[in-house]
């Protein structure tokens, strides 16, 4: 929604400390945005982020004061993180998926004549 574009490039860094998470969606919608995330080290997050996000143990909080920290005293760090979420969110789409999910279905059909 247009809300959610307007918080995700309002806001400095996005936090998601998640524990269990399916795919991770708002994760990779703040990195379309160009905002800088933090985000848990759990389940599918690490694919989803990749090098363009700090991962952290969600529950370390510890480690989330931290990052927050790392990325509020260096605005260099929070623009790189942006540069490389943008290219990360690139990597991800409805368009994709269903291409490679259909040519997967055309080799499965193919195999089976």
């Amino acid at each position: 929604s247009e809300e959610k574009v307007y918080w995700y490039n309002a806001a400095e860094i996005f936090v998601y400390p998640s524990l269990y998470e399916g795919f991770g969606l708002p994760p990779l919608e703040a990195m379309a945005c160009g905002t800088p995330v933090i985000a848990s080290n759990a389940a599918s997050l690490p694919e989803v982020v990749g090098d363009a996000g700090i991962l952290i143990d969600a529950q370390d909080t510890n480690a989330l004061a931290e990052a927050l920290d790392f990325l509020l005293d260096h605005p260099e760090e929070r623009e790189a993180l942006k540069e490389k979420g943008l290219r990360r969110s690139r990597e991800f789409s409805w368009e994709k998926t269903a291409r490679e999910t259909s040519e997967l279905y055309r080799r499965v059909i193919y195999r089976r004549r």
